[in-house]
């Protein structure tokens, strides 16, 4: 036993090393060789380690290429390099570029009728020429409601416009995802729900100060004995155009083209918020139209920079002047009343627009300046009925009938 101990010695004359010396040449002693020995478990466990960091860097670098190529960050990059320009301070040692967001190439204004929108596109006229987007406009002004085919070829022409594009039309809200198109930025401005109404009901039968055949030609089968149709009869009576669903116009324009959205209820009112919260980039009101042409000239400034400057030039005034509804009469208190009770989806959703309308002017620092009426009896006025500010001739006009009623 003693001889095999011997004969396997390191020191003896046998070669201990029948596989070859380990690297670096063979250790002086046995000490020194155990040591080494003890370090393998460690070696092979930091390999294994480092096995497990090359293949998670791998499935990172693998993550990354799809995320891109399915549009992340890169391409946000690239149209931030886009709009920025390429030159930078070193390159032209000039101030430093300004920090503004690449600006959206798709903008939509599914404009909701009588609430300032012919004003709105007599601006976007001037500034597409001004800035050089594309504004894409449409003649049908009665098709507010799509099939699914329509939906897919009117999303399918407004998706191939030339970019940057700011489309609108009469139209209840798009969802361009559900078609597999990019959604687009939507903004919209609404108004007092009974005022809309009222300018609507006598542009349809009178027209406006363009011309005195223009609402001939808007309503020609119109007969004569509804042309002239006393609104407090039509309402007090419940004709078809002063009752529901006719009533219920605002909210579809935000909630869509599902065929609830068109029924008056809570479903389609919580779905209009929904959509105004996730796809609009801005809803305005039509009684703080200055307000809301400012933030929308801090929020697209490529389209609109330099519109409220526009809006308050007495020529293109005189243009806005021309839009004003004509012959509107008073209805009644009682009428009102009414109005407004057929009409309370229509309110809710409106003191909701506003309140985050309000909160947008907060965060930009704009201050509301509420006017202080005439004290009016309460007992039939709604309190909706109220506007914080009349911005123009057409809104003084249409606000003067309220102010009429508690002169008689």
């Amino acid at each position: 036993m003693k001889k095999k101990q011997q004969q396997q010695h390191p020191g003896s004359g046998a070669d201990p090393w029948p596989h070859g010396a380990p690297l670096g040449g063979a250790p002086p002693g046995l000490g020194s060789w155990k040591r080494r020995v003890s370090l393998l478990p460690l070696l092979r466990f930091s390999l294994r380690d480092y096995g497990f960091c090359m293949a998670t860097l791998l499935v990172f670098c693998l993550g990354s290429l799809f995320y891109q190529l399915g549009g992340g960050p890169p391409r946000f990059l690239l149209d931030l390099r886009q709009y920025l320009g390429n030159s930078t301070y070193l390159d032209d040692h000039g101030p430093p570029p300004s920090k503004a967001l690449p600006f959206p190439s798709q903008v939509v204004y599914n404009r909701v009728g009588k609430c300032g929108s012919r004003t709105v596109v007599l601006l976007l006229r001037i500034l597409s020429e001004k800035h050089g987007f594309n504004l894409v406009t449409s003649d049908i002004h009665n098709k507010t409601r799509l099939t699914k085919n329509e939906q897919m070829e009117l999303i399918k022409n407004i998706s191939t416009a030339e970019q940057p594009y700011l489309f609108t039309r009469h139209v209840h809200f798009l969802n361009f995802s559900r078609f597999g198109g990019d959604q687009p930025v939507y903004i919209n401005i609404i108004r007092d729900p009974v005022n809309r109404f009222l300018s609507n009901y006598f542009f349809r039968r009178f027209g406006d100060w363009r011309g005195e055949q223009n609402h001939m030609i808007r309503t020609p089968s119109m007969r004569q004995e509804e042309r002239y149709l006393d609104i407090n009869e039509c309402i007090l009576e419940n004709y078809p155009e002063c009752s529901n669903p006719r009533l219920f116009y605002i909210i579809p324009y935000f909630c869509g083209q599902h065929p609830r959205c068109r029924e008056p209820g809570e479903w389609a009112l919580e779905r209009a918020k929904l959509n105004v919260n996730e796809n609009f980039l801005l809803v305005g009101i039509l009684e703080e139209l200055e307000d809301v042409l400012l933030l929308l000239e801090r929020f697209l400034p490529h389209y609109f920079k330099g519109v409220l400057s526009i809006y308050k030039d007495p020529e293109h005034r005189k243009l806005g002047n021309m839009t004003v509804t004509v012959k509107k009469t008073v209805p009644s208190p009682e009428a009102v009343q009414i109005l407004y009770q057929r009409m309370r989806y229509e309110y809710e959703f409106y003191h909701y627009v506003k309140e985050q309308f309000h909160l947008l002017k907060r965060k930009f620092g704009l201050k509301s300046r509420v006017s202080h009426p005439v004290l009016r009896p309460q007992f039939f006025l709604p309190t909706p009925l109220e506007t914080e500010e009349p911005i123009d001739d057409e809104e003084q006009d249409d606000e003067k009938w309220l102010e009429d009623i508690y002169k008689r």
